[in-house]
């Protein structure tokens, strides 16, 4: 009897392990991803300067909008016409290919002009986990900023992803790229000519 009782338990007792789960409001291990938004409105040291050339296309507006995102760390508020540039500002989403394709260029970038340049994530239309997940996958620590309802891209008058923009050091958009996933040397070519500054 004790032994068909057993058998009888063990696989209701194997189905409730499997069954469950962590906590989900439990944070993965190891350090979280991208750095605070604190120094964004504090100008970079400049960068080796070049002629930079380059408007908005037509109906973009020429500074960035007036608008402020939440800092994906800390949730602070960061007024976008309030980013000292030089800046480069790029906006992306966990669910898009072309997007996950070029944010290694992107944090390249910030690692290889700190001080020079501000490489500033915009993660739109997205999920705070699933973009915290490619932050750590990605190794992400340049600052981002969080815009589920895509306020900034409805604010340009654009809905693809990625977008990416240059801002120079007085606050000008200088170009707004929307090509598709950008290399290191095409970003590099690009924030050369419309920002004036080669990173190092």
């Amino acid at each position: 009897m004790t032994r068909r009782f057993l058998a009888l338990l063990l696989p209701l007792l194997l189905a409730t392990a499997a069954c469950t789960t962590d906590d989900p409001q439990s944070e993965p291990s190891g350090p979280p991803p991208f750095a605070d938004c604190a120094a964004l409105t504090a100008a970079p040291a400049t960068g080796v300067p070049v002629d930079p050339t380059g408007n908005p296309p037509p109906g973009v507006p020429a500074t960035l909008p007036d608008l402020a995102l939440p800092c994906f760390t800390d949730g602070a508020a960061v007024a976008l016409d309030g980013l000292s540039g030089p800046a480069v500002v790029n906006l992306w989403a966990s669910w898009c290919a072309p997007c996950r394709r070029e944010l290694p260029a992107f944090q390249r970038l910030a690692e290889r002009s700190a001080g020079t340049l501000h490489v500033v994530g915009v993660n739109s239309r997205d999920g705070r986990e699933a973009a915290r997940s490619i932050g750590l996958d990605f190794g992400l620590t340049f600052p981002t900023l969080a815009d589920p309802e895509e306020q900034l891209s409805r604010q340009l008058g654009r809905n693809a992803l990625p977008l990416t923009l240059f801002v120079d050091g007085q606050g000008r958009l200088r170009h707004l790229d929307s090509s598709g996933a950008l290399d290191d040397a095409t970003l590099t070519g690009l924030v050369r000519q419309h920002l004036g500054v080669v990173p190092g």
